[in-house]
């Protein structure tokens, strides 16, 4: 085992009590209050002590977010590591599914898995650099937002502007279910389609009507040829609400379109095919207006070499592989910063009622998170 692997193992015990109070805060997305409180606590109780000079970013609709720093003034350009504090548990979960630790080594908990466990992770890598003197001159910024479980909106801009001056981002998300990193993501875009007809009476006039819902169904088809899923690509219509009453032509029809993609070519080819769009009925008209976009996280073979490398010289073997659902880390990949996803301790249940961490995974991530931190070169 190696040097690091040796020192986080005895660590455990200290990180599956961190675990366990961070996961007793209930996080719910939209319960500002209460994400505040666990800010709150970040602050005094993890960060601050352990030498962070930590900045508060104040938000009016979701929780504040934190921004910890170390080496504030050293030279070279930062690495940020990415997590977050919100989870998709309302608040009362806790008391029907409380924190337990099994036998066979399984933390369960809300929000264990995603992503407090890798919160854990990131903060015990540092502390471990810092008590073994290894910590690099270079500033370390820790970034923990409030909203990624609802898009990132408060917190998209604030992600890209650190990242925009950093050589690495690290993503504490949890890895594949085999224990890989995610070395791609597929991105997303979620769109609102209008459809407009004419109201008229479905008994007395219906020639004066223009069916939305007909128009509708004609889009739906359009829309769904759009899908490539050989190639990743997946568009579907998951939402429909049309017409008033049932002796009315409806005027109306509104849908929302979720779309998935592994390149940014695919995305453009979805936002070409979207905006041309055309109604079949003569009369009718066919808004589409993007709502929410997250890029794809495409796959940075250099990178993961690099990864893999700095792993293997520590004893630490890892993997890759990618996922469908999105990150944080997608923004920052766009933009061509080095971003290396899936850092957090392995565990099934992501937003599921079973979700739990690996207790063992946790000094291993650590140790991985503290190597990359010591070792990285860019």
């Amino acid at each position: 085992m190696s040097d690091l692997r040796s020192y986080f193992t005895q660590q455990q015990d200290a990180m599956v009590q961190q675990l366990t109070k961070m996961v007793e805060y209930e996080t719910f997305s939209i319960d500002k209050p209460r994400v505040d409180a666990f800010m709150d606590y970040m602050t005094s109780s993890v960060f601050e002590p352990n030498d962070a000079n930590v900045t508060r970013h104040a938000r009016e609709d979701v929780g504040d977010i934190l921004q910890a720093i170390w080496n504030a003034e050293a030279p070279g350009k930062p690495i940020l590591i990415l997590g977050h504090g919100d989870t998709v548990w309302p608040f009362g979960t806790l008391a029907e599914r409380p924190v337990t630790i099994t036998d066979d080594g399984l933390l369960y908990g809300p929000g264990a898995l995603d992503m407090k466990g890798g919160l854990v992770v990131a903060l015990f890598a540092i502390k471990g650099l810092m008590d073994r003197g290894e910590l690099p001159n270079r500033p370390i910024h820790y970034l923990l937002t409030s909203d990624e479980e609802i898009s990132s909106r408060a917190s998209e801009a604030l992600i890209k502007e650190l990242a925009a001056e950093s050589s690495l981002v690290l993503v504490m998300e949890p890895p594949t279910r085999d224990g890989s990193l995610k070395g791609w993501r597929k991105g997303s875009a979620t769109y609102e389609l209008k459809v407009k007809g004419r109201a008229a009476h479905a008994g007395n006039e219906p020639e004066m009507g223009i069916n939305a819902i007909i128009e509708f169904a004609q889009q739906a088809l359009a829309i769904n040829k759009l899908n490539d899923l050989k190639m990743g690509t997946s568009v579907c219509v998951n939402l429909v609400q049309g017409g008033s009453a049932g002796n009315v032509i409806p005027d109306l029809v509104t849908a929302h379109i979720d779309t998935r993609m592994m390149t940014m070519d695919a995305k453009a080819r979805i936002d070409a095919a979207l905006a041309d769009l055309h109604p079949f009925l003569p009369g009718a008209e066919v808004i589409v207006t993007e709502k929410t976009s997250r890029p794809p996280m495409e796959r940075n073979s250099e990178l993961i070499d690099q990864i893999k490398a700095i792993g293997k010289a520590n004893g630490i073997t890892v993997r890759d592989d990618g996922a469908g659902g999105g990150s944080d880390g997608n923004f920052t990949a766009a933009m061509g910063i080095p971003t290396v996803d899936g850092l957090g301790p392995e565990g099934q249940g992501l937003h599921a009622q079973h979700e739990h961490v690996v207790i063992a995974s946790l000094p291993r991530k650590a140790a991985l998170v503290a190597a990359i931190i010591r070792d990285w070169q860019g």
